[in-house]
């Protein structure tokens, strides 16, 4: 086994842990992706995919952030959502990946309607239907932002593809 095959054996298991990590909250999905593909032109010396690619993909990595950020604020804010359901949400999607898929996809709501509850210290049925909205607004603003995370780094794989064999 020699060091370069050892070197894109990592480049490509970063880039499946990063793939992983746009839908898990644990990993930091893009930038792991961008560290995969970061190895594997280092491990070609720069020679099929230069600088400047380099660079168009740091730019998408940094946008992953931005729209990671953005979807669960954006998700959360339109429903009217505490600080607190937040939280919640953050807290159920971790505690969900325990869980499995079904934890994955009920972890966030269910945070995030236990973390409204907390915040307005009531059960009543008619605070129940207001958290349960703002548990589902949450919830799809992360599932929003875990599509668009997905999709940054496809076309991150598409265009380090193009580069190397152009």
């Amino acid at each position: 086994m020699t060091a370069e095959w050892l070197l894109y054996l990592l480049a490509g298991l970063l880039v499946l842990a990063g793939l992983a990590g746009t839908v898990l909250p644990a990993l930091p999905g893009v930038p792991l992706v961008f560290a995969g593909l970061l190895v594997a032109a280092w491990t070609d010396g720069f020679e099929r995919v230069s600088w400047g690619w380099l660079a168009l993909l740091g730019v998408l990595t940094l946008s992953s952030i931005v729209v990671d950020l953005w979807a669960g604020a954006a998700g959360a804010k339109r429903v009217g959502a505490s600080r607190l359901a937040v939280v919640g949400a953050t807290v159920g999607t971790l505690g969900g990946l325990f869980l499995g898929p079904l934890g994955l996809l009920a972890g966030p709501f269910l945070g995030a309607l236990g973390g409204e509850l907390l915040h307005r210290r009531s059960i009543e049925a008619r605070h129940m239907g207001d958290a349960a909205k703002i548990g589902f607004g949450t919830w799809l603003g992360l599932l929003l932002g875990a599509v668009l995370k997905l999709a940054l780094a496809f076309a991150m794989l598409g265009l380090f593809g193009l580069a190397w064999w152009l």
